[in-house]
């Protein structure tokens, strides 16, 4: 802590490095955690209904989790070695191509950890060194992780929005968040609630699902961490964000408005942005346009 008190700008170096390795991680997890929870459905399915698998003959799967088995290249299956795993650089000097078969590797696990890394810094610029920035720089992890999983697969996993949820309220209750456990507990109420009675009357005046439940977790895991008090201005703006990336998706992609997409990033975003920026934002509301 002396260290920091001389050399304050190592703190948010020091988080950047580490949200660098993080997010190699999280690319990790956004990949391996929807296959699993896949083969657990199934294993689950087979459990319950064993009759569908009569007369058929089903081969034991190999171990598949966060850290088996060792990444490999999609097309050659050469192993992913220790010097090819370096977050940003192995990916720049190999020119995103496999070192084996020159197979393209995607640009998104670099943005990824450059993503991870700027936003861990941005907390630990804005936030000084305490167990409360530590706790959000994992909540930032976890939305990141949430955010790129939903554009993938439009599934907001309960294996990460219920611990989110979870942690918020058990860091009320420590007193280590200064978020009351009363306004921490109101708020994952009204947070899951107010977007299940939205998707509920949407349901029963059009016919159609409007929204997945990992939406109203997730927004109670947002009420949570950051209270009630903060909700209708999450809400607020990623229904705001939500529409205006909708209009110009569809205008790039020509694609029909009534096709689904993922609202959880929005929320993930406006979570985050209303973790660091949401009292100024509104305090900066109130006196330009409200002049209170």
């Amino acid at each position: 802590m002396e260290l920091l008190t001389y050399y304050p700008w190592l703190y948010p170096v020091f988080a950047a490095l580490f949200g660098l390795l993080i997010g190699s991680f999280l690319n990790v997890v956004i990949y391996r955690l929807p296959i699993m929870m896949e083969r657990e459905w199934k294993r689950d399915c087979i459990d319950c209904f064993p009759e569908f698998q009569q007369g058929k003959t089903t081969e034991e799967q190999p171990t598949f989790n966060l850290s088996i088995p060792r990444s490999r290249c999609p097309k050659c299956n050469a192993l992913i070695t220790a010097k090819d795993n370096i977050p940003v650089l192995s990916w720049l000097w190999l020119k995103g191509r496999c070192r084996h078969c020159q197979h393209p590797i995607s640009a998104r696990y670099p943005l990824v950890e450059l993503l991870t890394a700027a936003m861990v810094a941005t907390v630990a610029l804005l936030l000084p060194l305490s167990e409360w920035s530590v706790a959000v720089i994992f909540f930032t992890f976890t939305l990141i992780a949430l955010t790129f999983i939903d554009i993938d697969k439009m599934l907001l996993p309960d294996q990460l929005t219920l611990p989110l949820m979870w942690a918020g309220l058990l860091l009320a209750v420590l007193g280590v968040s200064p978020v009351s456990i009363e306004d921490a507990l109101i708020g994952a109420m009204f947070g899951y609630l107010s977007l299940w009675s939205l998707y509920w009357c949407f349901k029963l005046l059009t016919g159609k699902e409007g929204m997945g439940y990992g939406d109203f977790k997730l927004l109670a895991a947002l009420g949570a961490w950051l209270g009630w008090q903060s909700l209708p201005f999450v809400i607020l703006l990623s229904s705001l964000i939500g529409a205006i990336c909708g209009i110009i998706l569809m205008r790039i992609q020509k694609s029909d408005t009534q096709a689904p997409f993922s609202f959880g990033p929005y929320l993930a975003l406006a979570g985050w942005v209303s973790m660091l920026w949401g009292t100024q934002i509104i305090d900066w509301y109130l006196t330009s346009y409200l002049g209170l």
